[in-house]
């Protein structure tokens, strides 16, 4: 079953630390903030990531953890890199999302070694809008609902 694994903020760049729980709006996560301009709309309100993609990232010898590479939701046993915009997400607490676009990297990851910009391209993540506000916590399971 797919699961929400950590909550993650920063405010702005990288690495975004986990948290117990978190208010989401249209706007993102509270206490979230972005440094660049792009990546500040409503249909990039949350990245997400799966943790099967962190342990591949360690096992190519980079240091990372759930946050390091500015995902807001690092997510378990979900595969979203296999998922297509339009795929709504909902968490047992209430909150859903809709998947927007796939994520792209971008020079805030170099600080975690220039080649993780290439190494990571087709399994960044995807970026996605809010549809159902509602604070969300780490454990909830995570329904795939087919696209609208």
């Amino acid at each position: 079953m797919a699961t929400l694994l950590s909550v993650n903020v920063s405010l702005g760049g990288i690495p975004k630390l986990p948290v117990p729980n978190c208010s989401v709006t249209v706007n993102g996560l509270a206490g979230d903030g972005r440094d660049h301009d792009k990546h500040v709309s409503k249909d990039r309100a949350i990245s997400l990531i799966d943790t099967e993609i962190l342990d591949q990232l360690k096992a190519e010898g980079y240091e990372v953890c759930p946050g390091a590479v500015g995902e807001n939701f690092t997510v378990e046993a979900l595969n979203v890199q296999a998922l297509e915009p339009g795929n709504r997400l909902s968490f047992s607490g209430g909150l859903v999302i809709e998947l927007v676009e796939s994520r792209r990297p971008c020079f805030v990851l170099d600080p975690l070694g220039e080649q993780l910009k290439k190494d990571i391209v087709g399994r960044c993540g995807f970026l996605a809008k809010v549809i159902v506000e509602n604070s969300v916590a780490p454990g909830e399971t995570i329904t795939v609902l087919n696209k609208n």
